[in-house]
């Protein structure tokens, strides 16, 4: 299978993708929202979700749950959240494209943190994932995180994201997940692969982070990996098909807020 046939898994025909991120048990574990997943998956499906970011341990074990979904999985981890902070996953690469392909992967994601400590290790383990997954004809995404995800907004400006994206699909990346940042066309101009913006840490406000999803497409952007804002919301089969409306129905925010606020 080529990685144009396992892109299109994930990427549908107007070329954007709702992908769900259900890898933050690889450091927290249980997560709130995440304790079951075969009823966290059952609600992003219902919700529009077109593919799902997860750890082997999901895709394994609930591989019935997730066969609509395109399946990225995280090939790469890093220290815990138990008993201390953990930079992001990206210490060292956990799993090999043969455990990949056996689980039937639309592509693996490895994160990269240009200008933090692990700089140079992150990049070495994207450029190796790339190497060895193109191999066999499988599409990495390269989430590209300027200082870190501890990192500050110093570190998340403009120009920084900008130039992490390139990073990433300079060293072979199909597509890049990355921070929003105000006048997002200037990461969405210059990287010549689709960029998914990521979501981070729950927010507060729902109207918030649809406004950010609506400006990033509105700037070029491919679409979404968000995790926590979509399975911790109070409702997330709504928040799916209200971030799903946006991005292949084109509906405005009021539009998307409207979904959220009726549920389904």
């Amino acid at each position: 299978m080529s990685i144009t046939r396992r892109m299109n898994r994930i990427f549908q025909p107007d070329g954007r993708a709702l992908i769900v991120a259900l890898d933050h048990g690889l450091l927290d574990g249980p997560c709130p929202g995440l304790e079951n997943p075969t009823e966290t998956i059952a609600k992003i499906v219902a919700g529009g979700a077109d593919a799902v970011l997860t750890s082997y341990g999901i895709a394994h074990r609930f591989a019935k749950e997730l066969a609509p979904l395109g399946l990225i999985l995280r090939g790469d981890g890093a220290a815990t959240n138990l008993g201390k902070h953990s930079d992001g996953p990206s210490s060292s690469l956990f799993f090999n494209m043969e455990e990949a392909l056996r689980l039937g992967v639309d592509a693996v994601v490895v994160t990269a943190l240009p200008g933090s400590a692990k700089e140079e290790s992150s990049l070495k383990n994207l450029a190796t994932m790339v190497s060895n997954a193109h191999r066999w004809g499988v599409p990495v995404l390269g989430e590209m995180v300027p200082g870190g995800f501890n990192s500050g907004p110093e570190y998340r400006t403009q120009e920084n994201i900008a130039m992490s994206a390139r990073i990433g699909v300079e060293l072979g990346a199909d597509f890049i997940k990355t921070p929003y940042t105000p006048g997002f066309e200037a990461v969405t101009r210059t990287c010549f692969r689709p960029v998914v913006i990521l979501g981070g840490s729950k927010r507060g406000s729902e109207r918030d982070m649809l406004v950010d999803i609506k400006a990033a497409i509105d700037a070029g952007g491919a679409g979404v990996a968000i995790g926590r804002n979509i399975f911790q919301a109070d409702d997330p089969v709504a928040m799916t098909a209200a971030v799903a409306a946006i991005l292949h129905r084109g509906a405005s925010v009021d539009e998307a807020m409207a979904i959220l606020q009726k549920g389904l």
